[in-house]
């Protein structure tokens, strides 16, 4: 037997760049899903092929001025929701599965929200075959006259390929097809899967240009899903698989011992050219496409799937499948494998289903739910850490490690953002509001990983060998077939095929090129080789007929003892198709019960989900009562607070409006005898002033500062009985007129007003003051007049008056002159401070004047000029603050 030798997959090591230093982008793609209902708002408009545009819903403010923001992200090519799978194929997977059989290495994965529909566009549906069926099509269409044999390439656990002879994979093919142990592939079964038929029609098949006639190929293919950052073997025949054990009542796989079977985690491991590979991965060698979509299928239905709110059949892990294209040239004659490692390359293509980005919240999840999304989050954030540090280093020129290790899915693909091969993402987005923010993210992450830069896998070095070999090698055999036909050679269609097998291993032909019509060396010499196959081929053909005669003996014996075997095996057969009966009777019972169980089951979870409504209302009515109990004693709690505090409050109002009546009283009585006190002085005052005006000789008064202004007169009186100027003056008063008229009177002693003085005052006169027409008018000189104060008049003067008219508590209007001190403040400016109040008073007397005896000898005259007087007269008081000049005026006086 040969020894097998190993091809290994070519290194690229770290440290070499490519001699061009080429580099590419990675290749990010976007497809819009469909929307669920025709009703529903879409947020994601297709500007153009390459261009989409996000639309804010309402509800969502994404600036912080709170308007509307509209954002456009750009890719290398963006599908709408009527572009086909074909189409995405043609554009994504296509040169992909070009370069794995040229023997470059591939990514392509696909990210987005939960529920965008990345495993309809990895794996499809029956008619609509995704990326992964349509690119094993593809493989399989390209390379299938060109296969070698099974297990002529074999696959070892350190991640390389081992080559046998054809002779090895035989024995090989013989050893497993009889070793029970070992599973058959899917081959096997006769009928495919029905969810799995016909995913690619047959008008949409593709094939690869890229192939090399005079190489032999084989495919392997496995299947692995990392579930919260733990690798397992979806093709690994588990225990349970093949022993069947008991199920509890959970429909748990148990033991002997009751305890579970955990499936067993795999771990990443470095081979010896620095590339990642899963160790103790069970890699399956596939001979079609179907066998290995069968593989994948096989996989599927083990991979971790739950039903949230957003999606019935979630992804809960990442699926990794790797197709490895293992390819070696033929030998000079372009018959057989060339036995040379170095001239064996392996390349493969990675196929990566990332599970979806999901909120909890939105998903409802629980339990191990929440565990499962959390690590699905972390591992996608890792990816992202991973981008970013990437685009940063390639950008800034840093040189930063990236975090490859923080995860599964990044420290297995490391190899590939290191130069191995292309790297290509299709983002799945769902145009629905409710994804909003979790697009936006997406879509970040694409335009981030767009800008990450790959280098650019170098060519495998090509085979010094002449090409044509194999055709050339195939048309040499058919022409040599047809010569010997004609020529009656020795080829015989019905011997035994193992003859046959021995024929062709006979000792080659010499070279058969004729260079010279009159050759008589090489017509001779195959002549003589043809001769010397002959003589072998019937030395071996009379070995073949002894060895036959041998053994036909034993096989009439073993014919014997079949025949009798078939008999037996009959009747066994007739016993099993009795107990087929029973069975199938079985069988038919089991499915009532079944049916029954899974009605009674219905049943059930429609009374679990009606307890479920009624105990989740009977808990909100509870909240709700408790809530509505608790509202009730706060309210009845403020009400007996209100009722206190409103007591109080009343309490304190009553004992207030008992003090304000009574204040109000004892103010009223004060004004009342203030009032009478003043009408007896002005009576007193009059009196005083009548009884001046009769004494002789009385001496004149000093100068007054006021000014007199002339009476309006009368309308009724004629202008010969009109007053003249000295009876229209007022008379003089006193300070205390005396009650008796016979003593002399006391000169009255007016008092000057300080605004008198050399001072510069500021007059504020309102527009509103109404001219009363009194004697007494107040003049003050060296006077700025103003209707309202103003800084630049406050900053000429020393002095300031403001002239107010009220009316009285009799109903009179009286004028007060409010005076006071202007001062200069800190800041540079001007503030009056009042120091005292002259009040100036007008009163018309209503109390009945008792008229004069003509005894008394007064003249009519003066009994005119008296009762001018009297209903003429006005009291002018001046009064400093603190003046104690009557009671009835303090309240007039203001404080310093």
């Amino acid at each position: 037997m040969t020894r097998q030798l190993k091809g290994k997959t070519p290194r690229r090591h770290p440290p070499k760049k490519p001699s061009s230093n080429q580099t590419d982008p990675v290749g990010v793609y976007c497809r819009v899903r469909p929307l669920g209902a025709e009703d529903e708002e879409c947020c994601i408009e297709v500007i153009s092929s390459t261009t989409i545009q996000m639309h804010t819903p309402e509800g969502f403010k994404t600036n912080r001025n709170g308007e509307y923001k509209e954002t456009q992200y750009s890719f290398k090519k963006v599908f709408g929701v009527s572009v086909s799978q074909m189409e995405l194929f043609e554009h994504v997977a296509k040169p992909l599965v070009d370069d794995l059989i040229r023997g470059k290495n591939g990514l392509l994965f696909t990210y987005g929200v939960t529920g965008s529909g990345k495993t309809f566009t990895m794996t499809g549906s029956p008619g609509q075959g995704g990326l992964l069926p349509r690119s094993l099509d593809m493989i399989f269409n390209s390379i299938g006259p060109y296969q070698a044999k099974r297990y002529v390439f074999k696959t070892d656990e350190k991640n390389s390929i081992e080559i046998q002879t054809e002779v090895d994979a035989l024995l090989e093919r013989q050893r497993r097809d009889n070793n029970l142990s070992v599973p058959k592939t899917p081959s096997t079964r006769l009928k495919a899967d029905p969810e799995i038929a016909d995913m690619i029609k047959p008008e949409e098949t593709s094939k690869s240009d890229g192939v090399d006639d005079d190489s032999s190929y084989s495919v392997f293919v496995s299947y692995v899903e990392i579930y919260n950052n733990y690798i397992y073997d979806l093709l690994e025949e588990t225990q349970e698989d093949a022993i069947k054990p008991k199920w509890n009542g959970g429909g748990t796989p148990v033991r002997q011992n009751t305890e579970l079977i955990p499936p067993q985690s795999k771990i990443l491991r470095e081979d010896q050219n620095h590339i990642m590979y899963v160790a103790g991965c069970l890699e399956v060698e596939v001979k079609s496409a179907e066998e290995a979509f069968q593989v994948f299928w096989r996989g599927q239905k083990k991979r971790k799937v739950a039903n949230t709110r957003l999606n019935r059949e979630s992804s809960r892990s990442h699926s990794v499948f790797i197709i490895k294209l293992a390819q070696a040239p033929l030998d000079a004659d372009g018959d057989n494998v060339l036995q040379d490692k170095n001239q064996i390359s392996v390349s493969q293509l990675c196929l990566v289903d990332l599970a979806g980005s999901e909120r909890t919240g939105r998903t409802g999840a629980e339990g191990t739910r929440i565990r499962e999304a959390g690590n699905i989050n972390q591992s996608l954030l890792n990816l992202r850490t991973c981008i970013e540090i990437l685009r940063e280093n390639q950008m800034c020129g840093t040189n930063k490690m990236v975090p490859y290790r923080d995860s599964k899915i990044t420290h297995l693909f490391k190899n590939y953002f290191d130069g191995e091969g292309k790297v290509r993402m299709v983002v799945c987005v769902n145009p629905k509001t409710d994804d909003y923010e979790e697009t936006l993210l997406v879509m970040r992450f694409a335009e981030m990983t767009q800008e990450v830069e790959v280098a650019r896998p170098v060519d495998r070095p090509i085979c010094g060998f002449t090409p044509g070999r194999r055709h050339r090698n195939q048309a040499f055999k058919d022409e040599l077939s047809r010569r010997l036909e004609e020529r009656g050679g020795p080829i015989d269609p019905d011997m035994p095929p193992a003859a046959n097998t021995l024929i062709l291993s006979l000792p080659s032909l010499p070279s058969c090129e004729l260079t010279d019509p009159h050759d008589d060396i090489t017509l001779p010499r195959l002549i003589e080789a043809l001769e010397n196959r002959q003589r072998i081929k019937q030395m071996l053909i009379e070995d073949y007929s002894k060895t036959a005669n041998m053994m036909k003996p034993v096989l009439q014996e073993l014919d014997t003892s079949l025949i009798s075997k078939d008999n037996f095996i009959q009747e066994q057969n007739g016993k099993l198709i009795e107990k087929d009966k029973i069975i199938q009777g079985n069988k038919a019972e089991i499915e009532r019960l079944e049916k029954k169980t899974k009605m009674q089951e219905h049943k059930i979870d429609i009374l679990q989900k009606t307890t479920k409504i009624f105990e989740d209302d009977k808990r909100s009515l509870q909240h709700e009562l408790e809530t509505r109990e608790q509202r009730l004693q706060r309210e009845l709690s403020e009400k007996r607070r209100m009722e206190q505090r409103m007591h109080g409050v009343i309490s304190d109002t009553q004992f207030k409006w008992e003090k304000e009546c009574e204040r109000r009283v004892n103010a009223l009585q004060l004004e009342m005898q203030n009032k009478l006190w003043v009408k007896d002085e002005k009576l007193k005052q009059l009196k005083a002033i009548v009884t001046e005006s009769k004494t002789p000789g009385r001496p004149e008064p000093p100068p007054r500062q006021t000014q007199p202004q002339p009476l309006p007169q009368p309308q009724h009186q004629p202008r010969s009985q009109r007053p003249s100027k000295e009876d229209r003056l007022p008379p003089k008063r006193s300070a205390s007129p005396s009650p008796v008229p016979t003593t002399t009177p006391v000169r009255l002693l007016h008092r000057c007003s300080r605004s008198a003085g050399g001072e510069k005052w500021v007059d504020h006169k309102p527009s509103s003051s109404m001219d009363l027409g009194t004697v007494l008018q107040p003049v003050i000189p060296n006077a700025i007049q103003v209707s309202a104060p103003s800084e630049k008049a406050l900053s000429k003067c020393d002095r300031y008056v403001l002239t107010h008219q009220e009316v009285a508590s009799d109903g009179e209007i009286q004028t007060k002159l409010i005076k006071g001190d202007v001062i200069k403040t800190r800041g540079g400016g001007q503030a009056v401070q009042f120091t005292d109040i002259e009040t100036l008073k007008q009163e018309l007397t209503t109390v009945p004047r008792r008229k004069r005896k003509s005894s008394e000898g007064v003249s009519a005259s003066g009994d005119g000029a008296l009762t001018d007087v009297e209903t003429r007269c006005s009291v002018a008081v001046a009064m400093r603050a603190g003046s104690n000049l009557g009671p009835g005026l303090e309240h007039h006086a203001v404080t310093k």
